[in-house]
């Protein structure tokens, strides 16, 4: 009898380690993570530096150059680092499904660190649209400055309230210009185009054996923007 209970405790060891033995292995495989390699795998992370004290700005080719006119100064916090994050998975179901509200995430923008600068704002009036049918041409820009490119002078006028727009804006400068641009266009002197006829609504070539001859040109033409350009005064 001792024996055979014996045996049966031995069983019961063996089979409860056995069993335990199964649990043991397979608690890890139970509590790890899933789909975090495949989420990282699928984030991409790009830091662009930012440039926002060029002093220029650029306006419609059109616009009205006599209206430029001193607005505001203001301190305010720029960005100069942005960083970009594309959860590449995500962007591609919206691009799927086409969700033209969850595009606007792809990616998303955020910004990585900023600084202290003075913004000020010109106002002019641009170029009148066809489309624009309250005739709205009242637009702004604005160019931006460290704080040491100003001078103790300057600050301290721009943070004066008692000064006029006039007076603030008699520390700065305003310069424009326009540049040219390279673009490639045919050159219909050198180009031969088929002649076709417009037969049961369609386009068709009026003899079947001629070929298009196209040659392109490169011309110089004057810009679409005006660059304008804005530099306080060192001192009165």
């Amino acid at each position: 009898m001792f024996r055979d209970g014996f045996t049966l405790l031995t069983l019961g060891a063996l089979l409860c380690g056995g069993l335990l033995s199964s649990s043991l292995h397979a608690e890890p495989l139970h509590k790890q993570p899933s789909g975090v390699n495949n989420a990282l795998a699928g984030l991409r992370v790009q830091v662009e530096d930012q440039h926002p004290f060029t002093h220029f700005a650029y306006i419609p080719a059109g616009s009205d150059l006599t209206t430029i006119r001193f607005e505001k100064a203001t301190t305010v916090e720029v960005p100069v680092k942005i960083r970009y994050t594309t959860d590449t998975n995500y962007c591609a179901e919206l691009a799927l499904f086409r969700d033209p509200g969850g595009s606007m995430e792809c990616p998303s923008r955020k910004t990585e660190s900023a600084t202290t600068a003075y913004e000020v704002t010109y106002s002019f009036r641009g170029e009148e649209l066809s489309s624009d049918e309250f005739g709205l041409r009242h637009s702004l820009f604005q160019v931006h400055f460290r704080p040491d490119e100003l001078v103790s002078i300057v600050r301290n006028a721009l943070s004066n309230r008692k000064l006029s727009r006039a007076e603030k804006a008699s520390y700065f400068t305003v310069r424009t210009s326009r540049g040219y641009m390279r673009q490639v266009v045919i050159d219909e002197g050198q180009s031969n185009f088929c002649e076709t006829t417009l037969r049961d609504a369609l386009w068709t070539l009026a003899d079947p054996n001629c070929q298009d001859r196209i040659n392109y040109k490169t011309i110089t033409t004057p810009s679409d923007y005006i660059t304008v350009r804005v530099d306080p005064i060192p001192a009165h």
